[in-house]
């Protein structure tokens, strides 16, 4: 494992150079000017492609993390020693094997939604990341907003009484997507869907069955490199069973080209609360109790939060020798959830989810180091 200072910054090693980490740029910048981080090593296996500017994508990471070493093979940077985190922002489909060779390697990692996309590797990188010394972050990090913890206490405070019925969406046209998204291993679950996964589960708790409805309703999609045969699941209504009859639906796909309604509603034996906006970029909450007979308004705790917040986490968490709150365990729950509901969608039976992860303790604030937000304009996903 490379030994780092407590005090000097930690060394990124940033695999998968496209959009994504562009987004997470956005929290390197002012981690950099804080002295928190600097990116030692990018990777990228097309660095020649080229952009709407007329540059290159090398280009583009050397505008990004000037002076920063390069290489089109992942595996010089999980086992360089000038690299104490790996960031693993690649197409889903490699997501295991980068994130399984840097764990073993020692490094702290930060791995995309979802973790894997088979039940096997997935249970490989949890069993890994139990006993590998770096730390090992998943995606979403929709569990670290302030809205979302302000949600969850107040749900765990009983104020709409038991939570028995839920309702979660998330999706988009799909336009201009990679091929790769539409492709065996891709698909509207893992790439969206697992959003309202994750935060649904958090809610209430490990789920204990899955049915589901899906299928690819759009067979052919424009491509940047002509037409893309679809194949994956592009359509999808999830049910959830979370036991003693408290039940949770799911729809996602890349099918819904606009929609208002909430991300999330939670309805409860005294009250509904419901989460405006999307999950990774929510815009507040309303409650509704039956002890107050109206509807309360909150406004987004911090708009400026930030969907890839999980890096400045993770770099605390590093720091401080703790635990991330959004924990492998989770994410391989949520992963079983959609391997399983698309496996219902195949074979049309309800399957049983055998997996647990830990309760999560969103009750304390966290240290406001992890919350400081640097002023930046930048668009959401």
């Amino acid at each position: 494992m490379v030994e780092s200072s407590p005090t000097a910054p930690l060394r990124l090693g940033v695999v998968g150079c496209g959009s994504v980490s562009q987004a997470y740029n956005e929290l390197i910048r002012p981690l950099r000017l804080d002295g928190e981080v600097v990116v030692t090593m990018a990777c990228d296996v097309d660095p020649d492609e080229q952009l709407v500017d007329g540059s290159t994508r090398l280009d583009r990471i050397r505008r990004m993390w000037p002076g920063t070493g390069f290489t089109a093979d992942y595996r010089e940077v999980v086992t360089s020693d000038e690299v104490d985190v790996v960031l693993v922002l690649t197409s889903m489909l490699h997501h295991f094997e980068i994130a399984y060779a840097a764990l073993e390697a020692g490094k702290h990692v930060l791995v995309e939604k979802p973790m894997a996309t088979t039940l096997e590797e997935g249970q490989r990188l949890l069993e890994l990341a139990r006993t590998a010394p770096g730390l090992l972050m998943c995606a979403p990090h929709i569990i670290l907003s302030p809205t979302y913890r302000s949600i969850w206490r107040r749900v765990r405070d009983g104020e709409i009484g038991r939570p028995l019925l839920a309702r979660a969406r998330y999706g988009h046209g799909g336009h201009g997507l990679p091929a790769w998204f539409f492709q065996q291993g891709g698909g509207a679950l893992f790439d969206l869907g697992v959003y309202n996964i994750i935060a649904l589960t958090g809610l209430i708790g490990p789920a204990k069955r899955v049915t589901a409805f899906g299928g690819t309703a759009i067979r052919e999609r424009p491509g940047r490199k002509g037409p893309i045969a679809c194949e994956a699941i592009d359509n999808a209504h999830v049910l959830v069973d979370f036991g003693d009859d408290v039940f949770a639906s799911v729809a996602t796909g890349f099918t819904m080209q606009k929609y208002r309604s909430p991300a999330i509603e939670l309805y409860g034996s005294e009250g509904t609360i419901q989460m405006l906006g999307d999950d990774w970029a929510p815009e507040g909450y309303e409650l509704y109790t039956r002890a107050a007979g109206a509807w309360q308004v909150f406004d987004d705790e911090d708009p400026r939060w930030y969907w890839v917040e999980g890096i400045r986490h993770l770099v605390q968490c590093v720091r401080e020798g703790a635990r991330p709150l959004n924990t492998p365990e989770h994410a391989y729950h949520a992963l079983e959830i959609m391997v399983k509901a698309e496996l219902s969608a195949r074979d049309g039976c309800a399957h049983a989810i055998e997996s647990d992860f830990p309760a999560l303790d969103l009750s304390s604030p966290e240290p406001q180091a992890l919350y400081e937000s640097h002023d930046r304009s930048v668009k959401r996903q």
